[in-house]
C-alpha cells in the first residue's frame, strides 16, 4: 500500500489545493468518508461541509466545500467542488456577518454556505 495519495481540490473557478496526503475526510450524501492510500475506487456527491486533508508532513489543511463530486482511483483523489475555499482564506468576521444576514433572509443556501465557512475555520 502506498504511503500517500495525490489530492486535487478544485473549485469551479480555480485550483484550491494540490498535493500529497495520508488522509482526506469529506462529507458525501452517504455520510462522512475518510480516504487513505489504497482505498477502493469511489465516486460520490459532496455535501456542503469542511474537508480535512492530512499531509504527509503532519500538517492539516481544511477547506469549506459547497457541493460537487469526489472521485478516487489509482491513488488519486479528486474533489471537484462548486465552491471551495481554504480555511486560512476565510475572513471570520465577514462570514459571521453573512451568516447573520442569511438568517434574516429566506435563502437557506446562503445560511448553509456561511455556516460551513465558519465550521471550516473552527476545524482549522
Amino acid at each position: 500500500m502506498a504511503a500517500e495519495l495525490h489530492v486535487e481540490l478544485v473549485a469551479a473557478d480555480r485550483s484550491v489545493w494540490s498535493g500529497e496526503a495520508t488522509l482526506v475526510v469529506a462529507r458525501t450524501t452517504s455520510g462522512d468518508i475518510g480516504v487513505m492510500p489504497g482505498h477502493q475506487p469511489l465516486l460520490g456527491v459532496l455535501e456542503s461541509g469542511p474537508v480535512t486533508i492530512r499531509t504527509g508532513d503532519g500538517r492539516t489543511v481544511v477547506a469549506a466545500v459547497h457541493g460537487g463530486f469526489i472521485s478516487f482511483a489509482d491513488n488519486k483523489l479528486s474533489l471537484l467542488a462548486e465552491i471551495a475555499e481554504l480555511a486560512v482564506e476565510i475572513d471570520v468576521q465577514r462570514a459571521e456577518r453573512a451568516l447573520e444576514r442569511a438568517k434574516s433572509d429566506t435563502d437557506g443556501a446562503a445560511e448553509r454556505r456561511a455556516d460551513v465557512r465558519l465550521r471550516a475555520v473552527a476545524v482549522h
